[in-house]
């Protein structure tokens, strides 16, 4: 069904998680992942709960709503009662060559989309592609690993820290800031419509919150969640990450991954009681 990890039912699909590739971790193994761990977790303590991992990279937002439009309603007796938001990196650009496809995974001219269409819907080009990465697999391009000089002069920024180096904002980040509540505005006509209970988490980059985008979209997130009550997990006030928790700039390592579904699960742990999906 397009979703990370095995197959299954889609009935028995109650909490979704929504990410990019911060959450997809497609170049971790499974059990290392920040959703892994944390489907680990409440399995150690024989909790009937499982985390289905709806994460793709490059999506922002807008990523998300068009998940609800047009990849969701295609999956029959789909409908999850919990979606865990993960937001903050890929919504720090507004525009940029390649966002579109990104959120929409849809090739923009008419020929590309019926390629894609063909490509996705053949028969025998399943079987070729299923039996070409079996037995000719191909080297892919994952994260930055050659970046032996992230740490360099390395300077972790906290939220407190933050709060005080950001405290300006110029007339661009009062743009990113405004489209971005656009969209977090169109998600909750969603999440309200499917009556979705929403949880939301922010994020952190390798150092911090050293990006004054991502301090603001995190600010805004923050924002919107009290606003309409929707429970919100911030990372960024909560959690320090430390050297060598990431592999480039975003994408954590299984250390960091570790350190993030660590401060995670007590947190999810409680909602959970608290709405009664797991007995206190």
């Amino acid at each position: 069904w397009g979703f990370r990890g095995e197959e299954f039912d889609p009935k028995d699909v109650n909490v979704i998680f929504e990410g990019g590739s911060t959450g997809n971790q497609r170049f971790t193994p499974e059990n290392l992942t920040i959703v892994g761990l944390l489907n680990e977790n409440f399995k150690n303590l024989n909790h009937n709960l499982k985390i289905y991992n709806a994460s793709t990279d490059g999506k922002s937002v807008s990523g998300y709503v068009n998940d609800f439009n047009f990849w969701f309603p295609k999956i029959p007796n789909f409908n999850p009662e919990y979606v865990i938001f993960y937001i903050g990196i890929n919504d720090r650009f507004d525009n940029f060559d390649g966002r579109y496809l990104l959120d929409n995974k849809i090739s923009e001219k008419k020929f590309d989309q019926f390629k894609d269409y063909i490509k996705n819907n053949s028969f025998l080009v399943d079987k070729f592609k299923s039996i070409k990465n079996k037995y000719s697999p191909k080297n892919t391009f994952a994260y930055d690993l050659s970046n032996n000089s992230l740490y360099e002069n390395f300077e972790y920024i906290d939220y407190q820290t933050a709060l005080k180096i950001h405290d300006k904002v110029d007339d661009e980040n009062l743009i990113l800031i405004k489209n971005f509540r656009s969209k977090l505005d169109q998600l909750n006509l969603i999440i309200k419509k499917l009556e979705i209970k929403a949880i939301f988490i922010n994020q952190l980059m390798y150092d911090g919150l050293k990006d004054q985008k991502l301090y603001l979209v995190n600010n805004e997130l923050k924002k919107f969640a009290l606003e309409n009550n929707h429970y919100l997990i911030a990372l960024d006030e909560i959690l320090v990450m430390k050297q060598n928790d990431y592999f480039d700039t975003a994408h954590t390592t299984p250390q960091g991954s570790k350190r993030i579904a660590d401060k995670l699960f007590p947190l999810l742990l409680k909602f959970f009681k608290e709405n009664n999906e797991i007995k206190k």
